[in-house]
């Protein structure tokens, strides 16, 4: 479809209410709740996911049902501000934890509220306004050219929503029932949250949490997605844990410093995993995140390219409405902002290098990120592999300057985390736009919607993982923070090169040798790089969405967009009411409350998580078989 033949739902020259208060308040809200869950979500797993359709079906059923107005780009502006602090969580949590991690270590002191918040922050903004002089090129010029899935999926959730705000019960439902199945299992401990299935004849065992999120995030990446990461914890749990506790016996291989035999009689598989398959499995994820960007490569070049060829030629604003953006003036003024705030500021470890290499890298991906983002989506878009290419480049470029030790390495952290924000925002912020383009939304509103999501969700996300890594610290069984663990050992090796280079190299090859057969290797890698519990339900949710596609298959019922279904939302709630609560779980450990609750010591905990687990499965099994067509 041509730019010039498109017509937005809401023409150009009619007004409607859309930057309100209303719409303000609940998307602030909306984007604190969600950015905080999915700090959670990420730190327990690794991954995150979107929650633009979640805060637009909220935001339909308090606009239309409860306050009885009837303004779709009101909704709209809610899942903008709100969709922002999902967008800025997930950037964060998959870097800024490894300054917590070396803090404990006493490599350097504790990173402040103000440190975090200002890096989160410094990102998110940056993310925004690069984004910004690019919307007309990607969202206008190439409108027909590039899906942007998400976004027009959301676009067709809020024009559903005419009919009325129903499906919102789904979310509401998923929150209330995962709310309460955390606070029963980690806030009373009447279940145990693992079940744990020892396999003797190989050395290893079989394990699973009883979480909903988990099922949640199976069900919503599909049973292929679900099955790559369930093969990779196979392959590091019944491969390579057997074969280490089998040949390695009496051997006394670094990092342990005992023999593998009084290792394994000690710890079990788990410590087996903990000292070898997480440094295999480390090499697996950096070599299929470098490997995805490689792979894209041709497309980021020409996808910078094209970009730069339609900002040059020249995008200024018409005098409708729907052609609104921020002045250049303005994102001129804030980019500079945010580089002397980056450089000047004490709280922030970036030196004048770290300040242009994060302007140089940032708009480079930013550009990348909002293009691909376009034409493969969101959950195709290699941040994990721009992470790890800017902190190897980074952290190489800083030690060849001087800038080592300690100083370099919080220096790299917060350059690396600063680019996967960006390149994060400037997804979400392109997704939103095309939204906005379809509905017939002011995209300068929308922009100014998006900073003031990125400040409340910047701001909460220093609270969220200090609190988390107070109660129970990053890197414990509770919240492993396994992305930012990576990042940790990245930085570590290319500043000290300490790290178990052979173990490292195993995992690089088993990601490059799925790439030759051609299996995606990121969610293989993922799944040996996560403990087998988490990889083990996940695919529990992915067996269940599979169930509902055969059954749609069957019945040759094909819907328009799944992701309005109540099966996603229901799951994407659930994610929200367990990430909610294990932040209010987080609190009362703090302040000493947990044990009071906990009556674990009163009841069977490991029978009953698995009769939690089979309530779970039967919930959502109910959910899917109910979801409507």
């Amino acid at each position: 479809m041509n730019n010039k033949e498109f017509k937005p739902y809401i023409p150009a020259d009619k007004i409607t209410p859309e930057f309100t208060a209303t719409s303000i308040i609940m998307g602030i809200l909306l984007a604190v709740i969600f950015g905080a869950a999915n700090a959670y979500l990420g730190l327990r797993v690794g991954m995150t996911v979107s929650a633009s359709i979640p805060a637009a079906v909220i935001s339909m059923a308090v606009i239309r049902v409860i306050l009885k107005k009837d303004s779709i780009l009101e909704s709209n502006m809610v899942q903008t501000i709100g969709s922002a602090g999902e967008s800025l969580a997930a950037g964060a949590i998959f870097t800024l934890p490894a300054l917590f991690l070396w803090a404990k270590e006493g490599v350097m002191g504790d990173p402040s509220l103000v440190e975090v918040s200002i890096i989160a922050l410094c990102g998110g903004l940056l993310g925004v306004l690069f984004m910004v002089p690019l919307r007309n090129a990607l969202i206008v010029k190439e409108h027909g050219i590039l899906p942007y899935p998400e976004g027009t999926a959301c676009a067709e959730v809020l024009l559903a929503g005419e009919e009325g705000g129903s499906s919102a019960k789904s979310v509401f439902a998923g929150m209330g029932f995962a709310a309460v199945f955390k606070f029963l299992v980690d806030g009373l401990g009447v279940a145990a949250g693992v079940i744990t299935a020892p396999v003797k004849a190989l050395k290893t065992e079989l394990s699973f949490e009883v979480y909903p999120a988990l099922v949640g995030v199976g069900y919503i990446c599909g049973p292929r997605i679900a099955a790559f990461m369930f093969a990779g914890g196979l392959l590091g749990w019944f491969v390579f844990i057997p074969a280490i506790a089998t040949f390695g016996t009496n051997l006394v291989m670094y990092p342990a410093t005992v023999t593998i035999g009084e290792l394994y009689a000690s710890g079990g598989a788990s410590a087996i995993w903990s000292n070898y398959i997480r440094y295999i499995g480390a090499g697996a994820v950096a070599a299929g995140g470098i490997i995805s960007l490689i792979k894209t490569l041709p497309l980021i070049i020409r996808t910078f390219r094209d970009a730069v060829k339609g900002l040059t030629a020249g995008s200024k604003a018409g005098n409708l409405r729907t052609e609104q953006d921020l002045s250049m003036k303005v994102i001129g003024i804030g980019v500079l902002v945010m580089v002397l705030v980056l450089w000047l500021l004490p709280a922030v470890p970036v030196t004048f290098l770290g300040a242009l290499l994060i302007v140089i890298f940032g708009f480079f991906f930013a550009t990348v990120s909002s293009r691909m983002v376009g034409l493969v989506g969101s959950s195709n878009n290699p941040v994990s592999g721009m992470a790890i290419a800017t902190l190897l480049i980074s952290t190489a470029l800083l030690k060849v300057t001087g800038s080592n030790g300690p100083s370099g390495m919080q220096g790299a952290i917060a350059i690396g985390s600063i680019i996967c924000i960006v390149a994060a925002m400037a997804g979400d912020t392109s997704q939103d736009l095309k939204t906005g383009y379809i509905l017939g939304a002011t995209p300068k509103k929308q922009q100014i919607g998006e900073i003031i999501g990125t400040i409340a969700a910047a701001l909460a996300i220093g609270l969220v993982l200090i609190l988390l890594d107070t109660a129970w610290g990053f890197g414990s069984a509770a919240i492993p923070a396994p992305q930012a663990t990576l990042m940790k050992m990245i930085v570590e090796g290319v500043m000290g090169g300490n790290l178990p280079w052979t173990l490292v190299f195993i995992g690089a090859f088993v990601s490059i040798a799925f790439e030759i057969v051609g299996i995606s290797a990121l969610p293989v890698a993922i799944g040996l790089y996560l403990p087998m519990e988490l990889s083990s339900t996940i695919m529990l949710g992915g067996l269940v969405r599979l169930a509902y596609d055969q059954k749609m298959k069957k019945s040759g019922n094909k819907e328009k967009n799944a992701d309005a279904g109540s099966g996603i939302l229901f799951c994407s709630g659930m994610i929200a009411g367990e990430g909610l609560v294990g932040i209010l779980l987080a609190i009362f450990a703090v302040f000493g409350i947990d044990s009071a609750l906990n009556i674990s010591g009163s009841v069977n905990t490991g029978m009953i998580g698995g009769t939690v687990l089979m309530v779970l499965m039967v919930v959502l099994n109910w959910v899917y078989a109910n979801k409507k067509s």
